[in-house]
């Protein structure tokens, strides 16, 4: 449903350094720059940061990234506690969810709650 999606950072060059590091791990990288807003993506930015354009505070969103397995996922957590993000729920299943949702999340520089997930068994 969704083609792309993009949120707004307090400081684009301290997210995108964030973003940089923890995206390789679920094999995201930066496909285009342009110096006020950054896609990342695999084949073509999907998911996109950009510099606040208002005063007004930004809103925590909740953005979950696809990871191929659950150690993508455990490398995703682990990259982003060593950028300093911090800690909301460690890797683990979630079967409030469904047997096999295996995720962990994080606050990005921003405050937004960044979750990598795995919907396959083990």
């Amino acid at each position: 449903m969704l083609d792309h999606l993009g949120i707004q950072t307090a400081d684009l060059r301290v997210s995108a350094e964030f973003y940089d590091a923890v995206l390789a791990p679920l094999g995201a990288r930066r496909l285009l720059d342009y110096d006020v807003a950054i896609g990342y993506g695999t084949d073509h930015p999907d998911f996109w940061i950009s510099a606040a354009e208002s005063g007004a505070p930004a809103r925590e969103a909740h953005i979950a990234f696809a990871a191929a397995d659950r150690a993508a996922v455990t490398a995703f957590f682990d990259t982003a506690v060593a950028a300093g993000a911090e800690v909301l729920h460690e890797p683990r299943v979630w079967p409030e969810y469904h047997e096999h949702y295996f995720g962990a999340f994080v606050r990005d520089p921003d405050g937004n709650n960044v979750e990598a997930v795995c919907h396959r068994p083990e």
